[in-house]
């Protein structure tokens, strides 16, 4: 019985230790691995034009602070460079695009290849004018009201009476909506007569030669208005060649610093300003709000202000 206690004994402890080196053994439970970044692809119109860069980077800042990355490509005004870029998102597998599109109604074929991809897309600045593309939300300057505010402040230049060129770029829907709002607001006007529509590509150079064109045709024109910043500089440049600062008065569209400096040197009467950090901040909200299932408004429009020279003479950060 002795012995038998003994065997019995033993062989309790060899089971406990095997059942000990089992339990150590047992592989531990994985830890819940990170969530992929999800990564937005942005296609801007220009980044040549410093508005675009201030939006670009409110997008990166704004995503960082999300934990998105976000990939700025510019299609540089070139609708075809910008199909290419969707398409590359798109072979990418990005969680969301987000388009400042370079052509208002030929970027509809691209918006809906992501579509079809299942790809949300965004439109930031520039609408698609083809509905039958799907786009989540469009953030922008609420433009039209923006060519009112443009019209109101000519009319003030001009004291209600004279002859205005308008200085274009039709291919964007923001700009025909800036166009449309200044004109509707000049139309009330009897006295002030829009001689002159002409395209500027919305650089500075091209709007430059616009510029030349127009004053050569017109000797007494009186005004122009510029659909944006670079436009209105190139206006400034040609009729400062021309010699004619003293008789014509320019109004912008952006807000940009050098176009504020411009006013305050008396070069332009005024501008409409906008926000570009503020859309692209939104449009990133707006992206993050959609990857969260909550619901996103179609369209988000921020107002503009009206920057004159009683602006520009107490603004800190101009000369």
């Amino acid at each position: 019985m002795m012995r038998f206690a003994r065997v019995m004994g033993l062989t309790a402890i060899l089971l406990g230790g095997i059942a000990s080196c089992a339990k150590r053994e047992e592989p531990k439970a994985e830890e819940p691995t990170a969530k992929p970044t999800s990564v937005i692809g942005v296609s801007l119109l220009t980044l040549a034009n410093p508005f675009f860069k201030v939006m670009g980077d409110a997008m990166q800042a704004e995503g960082k602070a999300r934990g998105y990355e976000v990939v700025i490509t510019s299609a540089e005004m070139d609708p075809a460079r910008q199909k290419d870029q969707v398409k590359d998102f798109i072979s990418k597998k990005v969680a969301a695009i987000v388009l400042c599109p370079a052509d208002s109604r030929s970027i509809a074929t691209s918006i809906q290849e992501a579509n079809h991809a299942g790809i949300p897309v965004f439109t930031a600045d520039i609408a698609c004018l083809d509905k039958s593309a799907k786009v989540v939300s469009h953030i922008a300057t609420d433009n039209f009201a923006g060519g009112k505010l443009a019209a109101e402040a000519m009319i003030e230049a001009l004291g209600g009476k004279g002859k205005v060129a308008i200085i274009d770029h039709p291919e964007v829907e923001s700009v025909i909506l800036r166009t449309n709002g200044f004109r509707e607001v000049i139309a009330k006007e009897p006295d002030i007569k829009v001689v002159a529509q002409l395209p500027g590509g919305g650089m500075r150079d091209t709007a430059f030669k616009t510029a030349q064109d127009i004053l050569e045709k017109h000797a007494d024109l009186d005004g122009i208005f510029a659909i944006n910043d670079p436009s209105a500089l190139g206006a400034i440049a040609a009729i400062e060649k021309a010699g004619r600062l003293d008789r014509i008065k320019v109004v912008g569209f952006d807000g940009q610093p050098e176009a504020k400096q411009a006013i305050k040197d008396g070069k332009m009467y005024a501008d409409s300003i906008q926000y570009p950090d503020k859309i692209g901040k939104l449009t990133i909200e707006a992206v993050a709000k959609y990857f969260a299932g909550e619901p996103v408004s179609p369209e988000m429009l921020i107002p503009t202000g009206l920057y004159k020279k009683a602006d520009a003479d107490k603004d800190p950060e101009l000369k």
